[in-house]
């Protein structure tokens, strides 16, 4: 039996695992990411982390390969990280790809952590037989990827698909992450919408009976609190101005959304798409589908190892 080795490295957590060509996970190592002590001793993480996860499998195992997926912009053809924000201080300019081969002498593939989400629903998932659509992943912030004629589309250094910094209001605040203003990632990201919140309380003469927490506003709207609706109705229209955009421009088969925020359910995505229709022209519309991601919270480490038979196998 053949296997690849995925990790995934996010703010929170490092997770690595072998997985099969099916996409199933054999074995998995979870530890903190602790990315204040700094990028040396996240790097020393992913490779104990690879360490264990080989040391695990039969001595008859073969290894393919190993992917990568990380939190930050890439560049995929050196796997350097080119940029990476507070989550991972210091990470920019990490040669991911060349300490992983040096140290264990197989190929390494390396992409941000929502292309290689876009790889796992391409080869298992929601994207299977598509040649072209969009993930866009609503967590704290908004992360994209953009698959066109089934593949990634990466820009002049790796940083496309960086989704949540499309503007859906030019006189919005102003984005710390980025300096434009009146991101999407502003009203629809789980940090958004909880500010949104924030806002409602600071301006309610009666104080609603949920915290400022992305998914208990999410859970008092589908019990349908109004005040939980004028929340939500913002973040849905802010989000659908965006999808809109986005499908205007890319012209895809189909857009998968996932991440915590989607996982609000049916309801969530039902109004969402509902907002995207009356949003886009009919010549665009009839292409198009709003699709729940499939893969689930593996997404990650499936996808960075599936980058091994993606890659290896010529695409």
């Amino acid at each position: 039996m053949e296997y690849a080795i995925g990790a995934d490295i996010g703010g929170t957590k490092i997770q690595v695992a072998a997985v099969d060509r099916e996409g199933c996970v054999i074995c998995r190592h979870l530890v903190p990411t602790e990315a204040h002590l700094g990028p040396g001793q996240v790097m020393e993480k992913v490779l104990t982390g690879v360490e264990l996860t080989l040391s695990r499998l039969p001595g008859d195992a073969g290894i393919a390969g190993i992917g990568i997926g990380s939190a930050g912009q890439i560049d995929f053809a050196s796997g350097t990280v080119a940029f990476a924000g507070d989550q991972l201080p210091g990470w920019t300019g990490t040669s991911i790809k060349s300490r992983v081969e040096e140290r264990f002498g197989l190929p390494a593939y390396v992409d941000n952590d929502v292309n290689v989400v876009a790889v796992a629903e391409q080869l298992y998932g929601a994207g299977r037989g598509l040649d072209s659509f969009l993930c866009v992943a609503l967590g704290t912030g908004i992360g994209g990827a953009i698959v066109e004629a089934g593949r990634i589309v990466r820009g002049a250094q790796g940083c496309a698909g960086e989704l949540g910094h499309v503007s859906v209001d030019f006189n919005g605040p102003r984005c710390d992450n980025c300096g434009n203003n009146g991101c999407v990632e502003l009203y629809a990201s789980g940090s958004g919408i909880a500010r949104l919140g924030r806002e409602l309380i600071a301006e309610s003469a009666e104080p609603p009976v949920w915290r400022p927490d992305s998914r208990e506003i999410a859970q008092a709207w589908l019990r349908g609190d109004p005040q939980a609706a004028r929340v939500m109705d913002v973040a849905i229209r802010a989000l659908a101005a965006a999808i809109a955009g986005y499908i205007h421009m890319c012209n895809p088969q189909a857009v998968i959304v996932g991440g915590g925020v989607s996982e609000t359910g049916p309801s969530f995505l039902e109004a969402l798409d509902r907002e995207v229709r009356v949003r886009t022209s009919p010549s665009v519309r009839s292409a198009y589908r709003l699709l729940p991601a499939y893969v689930g919270n593996d997404a990650g480490v499936i996808g960075a190892a599936a980058q091994v038979w993606l890659y290896s196998d010529g695409q």
